[in-house]
């Protein structure tokens, strides 16, 4: 029976088309872009979810008394953060939800291990640039709490909102790597994004170039999906020439042999 489920595993892994592991990225990368800007939309700042992983901490703490006594609380900034930190928190969330559906203990482990191993680091993060932006120690523990309960109780919630045939149904579909790249692909827009000056030298992004900027991110995707729609088009067309073709010249024959 073993043998049977390592087959069954394989097969379903090899149905699984490539062309989702790129788009599951891009969906998470975008998803966290448009959080990014909403977020920021009335903020007055340029600190936005970037700063906790792309800002250099030494100098953001040597500054804090300067920075406070310079520049007002700003309070868009600190929540720009938090949402950001708890979206990507809640995906990884999912993704321990989905794993744990799943009859693979080694799955689960490497799930687990991968999320503990970044939530340290994040963390400290968020607290050193909530600490930054003058916020009280009440409040901070408030979004400090809020950032620490994002992952469980959306593992929670996956893992108990989902029936027994959805469990099956996730199986298949290999929905745990699903929500892990899409859990990567929102790391992915913190960690890269830096190479994209007009995000992080301005407050917010003209609609016209985010929308440009999603569509130039989709259109690879796009045209890969249009490709092999017009491959699976062409691949019928030409059966049912031939197949139109093959009856044709039975009918032929057919009208051969009454005349004879």
């Amino acid at each position: 029976s073993s043998h049977q489920t390592t087959a069954t595993s394989t097969h379903q892994a090899e149905s699984i088309p490539h062309s989702v592991i790129g788009v599951t990225l891009v969906l998470g990368f975008v998803f966290m872009l448009l959080i990014d800007q909403c977020a920021s939309k009335h903020s007055s700042t340029k600190y936005t979810v970037l700063n906790i992983f792309n800002s250099n901490f030494k100098n953001l703490i040597s500054d804090s008394l300067e920075a406070a006594d310079e520049n007002p609380p700003r309070h868009s900034s600190k929540i720009t953060a938090t949402i950001g930190l708890i979206v990507h928190a809640a995906a990884d969330g999912v993704a321990l939800g989905a794993s744990a559906t799943t009859s693979h203990t080694d799955v689960e482990m490497i799930v687990f291990l991968a999320i503990m191993l970044h939530k340290a680091p994040a963390a400290f993060g968020l607290v050193t640039f909530l600490m930054h932006e003058g916020l009280e120690r009440n409040r901070l523990r408030k979004h400090l709490i809020a950032f620490s309960l994002s992952a469980p109780v959306s593992a929670f919630i996956t893992y108990f909102g989902i029936s027994q045939s959805a469990h099956e149904t996730l199986s298949m579909y290999n929905a745990t790597g699903v929500a892990m790249l899409f859990s990567a692909g929102t790391f992915l827009y913190v960690a890269t994004v830096h190479v994209l000056p007009e995000i992080t030298q301005h407050q917010q992004l003209k609609f016209s170039e985010l929308i440009t900027l999603i569509l130039g991110a989709l259109l690879p995707s796009l045209l890969t999906f249009i490709k092999n729609l017009m491959y699976i088009i062409g691949l019928k067309t030409a059966f049912n020439i031939c197949f139109l073709g093959i009856e044709i010249t039975r009918l032929k024959s057919r009208q051969r042999k009454l005349k004879k």
